[in-house]
């Protein structure tokens, strides 16, 4: 049975959680570099990012040699499939715009962390997203970040109108600015299990 991880430091991970379970995946919430043994992927969920940038560098292990933040990019940078939505994108990131926080710099893309202004001009949008399906999928932002620069080995699933990108993969990792885990459309976290699974297979 695959086994998830979702970052229960702050924000909203049991969302993350309740939808895995309803897609029949064993999760386990990630609150120690312990933690992070024996998973199949990890969910970096939407939350402050500057208070979970803070608290990545403050959870250690039993011995307090190791903190949770260099145990995570350790195990990515070895493949451990991962997924950021929202300020899991953010600190999955090489580089902010903003001097703060100091993301895990795992990613090759440059994000500014709060590009819609605060969270009373949050908004909805259906967005076409071809690799979970025909359907419009309803993205929810809330103070959502937007991907400005990237490598070109990254891979664009999702933009805006005005052709911002704001879902992308690249090897394995994958981030979203906008949450899945707050609507009852399942299909971004099941593409979530199938690429882990391919990731997995590498």
């Amino acid at each position: 049975m695959k086994r998830f991880g979702v970052l229960a430091l702050q924000g909203d991970f049991r969302e993350h959680t309740d939808t895995l379970k309803r897609l029949s995946v064993q999760t386990q919430e990630v609150r120690t570099p312990e933690d992070l043994s024996n998973l199949d992927g990890i969910i970096l969920p939407g939350g402050e990012s500057t208070t979970m940038a803070h608290l990545l560098q403050k959870r250690t292990s039993t011995s307090e040699t190791t903190s949770l933040a260099s145990e995570l990019i350790l195990v990515i940078k070895k493949g451990l499939p991962v997924w950021g939505t929202c300020a899991g994108m953010i600190m999955l990131a090489r580089e902010l715009i903003q001097n703060e926080p100091v993301p895990l710099g795992l990613m090759d893309i440059t994000v500014n962390r709060n590009a819609f202004g605060r969270q009373n001009q949050s908004f909805e949008q259906d967005l076409n997203i071809p690799a979970i399906g025909v359907a419009p999928f309803k993205a929810i932002f809330i103070r959502a970040p937007t991907i400005v620069e990237m490598d070109n080995s990254v891979t664009v699933l999702a933009r805006l109108e005005d052709s911002t990108p704001i879902a992308a993969q690249q090897k394995n990792i994958l981030v979203t600015a906008f949450h899945p885990e707050l609507t009852t459309d399942d299909r971004f976290h099941q593409y979530f299990i199938e690429f882990a699974a391919k990731q997995n297979e590498l």
